[in-house]
């Protein structure tokens, strides 16, 4: 991992949501609560639903039933359940969010200096657009790339590099910001830079074993590490990709 000093020259920074942007636990351990109820299952502590969460909805249904990041489950019971949660989560979508320290000032940081931004996520469209305009984010992203958005997901690199070609960018030319391997894992596959924040939800583990260019404290300190290669000039329309 390399030194914070240094410098990543760049044109379009990609920006994971849940762990990174916001915190937004509270909300999915109580739609994930709920569900578990409605099934006549035990709630699980929020400690392990922060474990659970990284993989997009399926996953963590799958995990809140299970009580395990990769036990097998019945495929009825997993389509069974998907409905409830989601039933759930709608409710509850955004209702106890909170953005992290330095995340509207790193992002607008961001866009005065020309580059332009998405939010690629592995949360379904239907709940990140809501999310984003109920914290007041969807206005800073230029795109928005969601875990139904395209056939496969991060750790996947197709929604990185989708990303970049709806930019017209290599993907050299961008960097990706985020808190889990997925993100870790989807950058380096898309062969861009990632930098991680220790704060988010990576399935227990300490971000400093994942493989990323550096550890960032907060968004605000991550503008200060790209160098915009060119102004970008932004679209008046902020383009959804679904």
């Amino acid at each position: 991992m390399d030194d914070a000093s240094r410098r990543w020259s760049a044109r379009v920074v990609l920006i994971d949501l849940d762990g990174t942007l916001l915190d937004t636990i509270d909300d999915l351990a109580a739609a994930a609560n709920a569900m578990l109820v409605e099934l006549g299952r035990p709630e699980r502590p929020i400690a392990d639903v922060r474990r659970f969460v990284g993989k997009g909805a399926e996953s963590l249904v799958q995990r809140a039933l299970t009580g395990s990041l990769d036990a097998p489950i019945d495929p009825d019971t997993l389509a069974e359940a998907l409905p409830v949660f989601r039933r759930h989560y709608a409710r509850e979508n955004g209702l106890s969010a909170r953005l992290y320290p330095g995340v509207v000032e790193g992002l607008a940081a961001m866009r005065a200096n020309g580059l332009k931004l998405a939010c690629v996520t592995n949360k379904p469209v239907a709940f990140t657009l809501p999310l984003l305009d109920r914290t007041g984010l969807s206005v800073w992203f230029d795109m928005v790339i969601g875990g139904d958005s395209l056939p496969r997901k991060k750790p996947h690199p197709a929604q990185l590099l989708h990303a970049c070609e709806g930019f017209g960018v290599a993907p050299a030319q961008a960097v990706m910001i985020g808190d889990s391997a997925n993100d870790s894992l989807a950058a380096r596959a898309a062969g861009m830079a990632v930098f991680v924040l220790p704060y988010g939800y990576n399935e227990g583990r300490s971000v400093t074993e994942l493989d990323a260019d550096a550890v960032i404290e907060s968004l605000a300190q991550a503008a200060t590490l790209i160098e915009p290669l060119k102004p970008a000039i932004h679209a008046a329309n902020s383009p959804v990709h679904r």
